[in-house]
């Protein structure tokens, strides 16, 4: 082996093993739980909430929803009073985003059916990094308060 091989093949072990060490371990892991939707009281519009728990070293951020249920679904954030449909939502490393109540949560506009109290719904929730995650959607009560 001459002097120029032997070079590029430590450049290229080198690499190798440097790029390893970037991926793995650090990737978002994300999870989904508690994911509901109150019955809703119109054909109009529903919300959901659940909470998107991430056990990596990386941020990642919910960037869309898609379902058959809607024509558009849209992230929202409330800000005081006000909602603001917003383009993420941040899933801090090792942290959690919650979505409930007066707070963050998926708005449903234009239901092509109207769910019911114990159906479930299928949602697609698209992150900037991890891959898409499947959720079932159990439909609740109108008034339903989960349990902290």
């Amino acid at each position: 082996m001459n002097r120029r091989s032997t070079l590029a093949a430590a450049l290229t072990l080198t690499t190798g093993l440097a790029l390893a060490g970037c991926g793995g371990d650090s990737a978002p892991k994300l999870e989904v739980a508690g994911a509901y939707m109150p019955q809703p009281v119109s054909q109009q519009m529903a919300g959901a909430y659940f909470t998107v728990k991430n056990n990596g070293d990386t941020t990642d951020k919910l960037t869309s929803v898609t379902s058959n249920l809607a024509k558009d679904i849209s992230i929202h954030k409330t800000v005081g009073t006000k909602m603001e449909r917003v383009e993420s939502l941040p899933i801090p490393a090792n942290g959690t985003l919650q979505l409930g109540h007066g707070g963050n949560h998926l708005m449903f506009m234009g239901l092509k059916s109207k769910p019911t109290k114990d159906d479930v719904v299928t949602i697609r929730l698209h992150f900037a990094h991890a891959d898409p995650i499947r959720v079932a959607v159990t439909v609740k009560a109108a008034d339903y308060q989960p349990k902290h």
